[in-house]
């Protein structure tokens, strides 16, 4: 999943929480896994390497030429989420109300995870080590690469219908 569609997912979720920002949170980071789970399509990150392919484990990213390239898009996929995030949400003015402050504690936890597989790259020690196990065994092995046009849409697609949930939910 890329990082915009957990960005608004985690955001939504959030929103339900209503001014309780750690339940915001926890909501959104364990939608990241739940999403994870679907099969989905994701950009390729070209600083990524794998030490051992058959150690899940292994893997690294090398800071680099290609790091900066993976820095530009998945900062360019944050700033797309955060943007139809706040469109979504917008009510004209930026603040700390609490549903504002739900709605990006949501959306913190809903990519929170990503980068802490980062961290466990870097740093290898508990609790990374057991939090990096889980967030392979639980993503998907179905993936839709190669399948550009397919995979946003189905993403596009997840994220409206769950804001059409969190909508009669709550009426948000």
């Amino acid at each position: 999943m890329v990082l915009g569609t957990h960005v608004v997912i985690g955001g939504i979720l959030g929103a339900l929480s209503r001014a309780h920002p750690i339940l915001a949170f926890s909501t959104g980071f364990i939608s990241h896994f739940l999403l994870d789970a679907i099969p989905h399509w994701d950009y390729p990150l070209y600083s990524k390497t794998k030490k051992n392919e058959a150690e899940p484990l292994s893997g690294d990213m090398v800071i680099g030429k290609a790091f900066l390239r993976d820095i530009a898009s998945t900062g360019i996929d944050l700033f797309i989420g955060t943007a139809v995030l706040a469109f979504l949400f917008w009510d004209g003015y930026l603040g700390s109300t609490p549903l504002q402050s739900s709605i990006i504690w949501g959306a913190i936890g809903g990519v929170a995870p990503d980068f802490l597989q980062f961290a466990y790259m870097k740093i290898r020690k508990q609790p990374l080590i057991s939090l990096q196990r889980f967030h392979i065994f639980i993503h998907t092995g179905i993936r839709l690469e190669g399948r550009f046009i397919l995979g946003p849409i189905l993403q596009i697609g997840l994220t409206f219908f769950i804001l059409l949930c969190a909508q009669s939910i709550s009426l948000l």
